[in-house]
């Protein structure tokens, strides 16, 4: 009896084709029940012949298929021809209502099948795509793995081409230790989000924590933000150490941020940097810049000033994650 409505609640659903047998029954009782609807109907209405049998048609084509539906329309006619609640007997205009009955059940069934193929594709698709996020998930994971033992691995093989410079070592590796503390904490975010500050903690402390100051309050960022506003502060402190404050020995950074309401405002400010005398073509951290916020209602503006690279990033903060 369990694995009988376990079938019937999958066919319901459409997760899952009923067997032929179920699906007969199923149209079985609604001509059942319509026949039954329209003997009390008759003790109000003797002439309604055909009409309960439009949601029988519907419920068994929903069901059980276009097959069950055509033969749930057909067999609801001829009772409705043959079935007599009444002394009238069965005329032209009967056999007209049931030319109607059998055109307007045609459209319901052809209705009802064209939704069931979009309900169909659209399962397909969503199954797709939760395939394709766990197989994205899963390659994440191990990129994720492999650029950590790669980090590990160049940590000791530098600690042991170092080891009688102590002095250089003692430089070099607690920036390797603060990329291999971002690389955790990117993963960590991934799923439940994290502080604004200890992110850019993360992202920046490679470079020196003397070389930036940090202006705002504590908050928190859901996953999605979070992740996306750390590939953008990646990508603004690569090219500060590239070509920005971080890459002349007095350049200094600034990074504030305000919240009004849901909107959340961030100002990258950099100084006493190199000049920018030519912007090259934009490449695809640019792009990135400028695209990474719109799904959060949001977008960034780019300037490069003789004082050095600003940026203001402007976004909605989502609620659910």
């Amino acid at each position: 009896m369990e694995k009988l409505i376990d079938e019937f609640r999958k066919g319901w659903q459409g997760v899952a084709a009923p067997s032929l047998a179920l699906s007969l029954g199923f149209a079985v009782a609604c001509l059942l029940v319509a026949t039954v609807a329209r003997w009390g109907l008759a003790h109000v209405r003797p002439d309604v012949y055909f009409t309960p049998y439009f949601p029988a048609v519907f419920f068994a084509a929903a069901f059980g298929g276009l097959r069950i539906g055509i033969i749930t329309a057909l067999i609801g006619g001829v009772l409705g021809v043959v079935v007599n609640f009444s002394d009238a007997l069965a005329d032209r205009s009967r056999f007209t209502l049931l030319t109607l009955y059998w055109g307007v059940s045609a459209l319901t069934i052809w209705g009802v099948e064209h939704y069931r193929g979009m309900l169909a594709e659209q399962r397909r698709i969503s199954k797709r795509l939760i395939e394709e996020e766990e197989y994205r998930k899963l390659l994440v994971d191990e990129l994720q793995h492999r650029l950590k033992n790669k980090l590990s691995t160049a940590h000791a093989v530098l600690h042991q081409v170092l080891h009688d410079q102590p002095q250089v070592w003692a430089r070099i590796d607690p920036r390797l230790r603060s990329l291999a503390a971002t690389d955790d904490l990117i993963s960590r975010i991934d799923k439940g989000g994290c502080d604004i500050r200890d992110l850019l903690i993360a992202e920046l402390g490679p470079y020196g924590h003397v070389r930036f100051t940090l202006n705002g309050d504590r908050l928190f960022l859901p996953p999605k933000l979070a992740v996306t506003l750390s590939l953008m502060f990646h990508e603004l402190a690569t090219n500060a150490g590239k070509y920005g404050a971080f890459s002349a020995p007095r350049g200094l950074l600034q990074v504030s941020w305000t919240v009004s309401g849901d909107r959340l405002t961030v100002t990258w400010d950099e100084t006493e940097g190199p000049s920018i005398d030519k912007v090259s073509e934009p490449g695809f951290g640019t792009k990135l810049l400028k695209s990474a916020l719109s799904a959060f209602d949001g977008k960034s503006e780019v300037s490069y000033l003789k004082t050095g690279l600003h940026c203001i990033m402007q976004c909605r903060i989502p609620q659910n994650g």
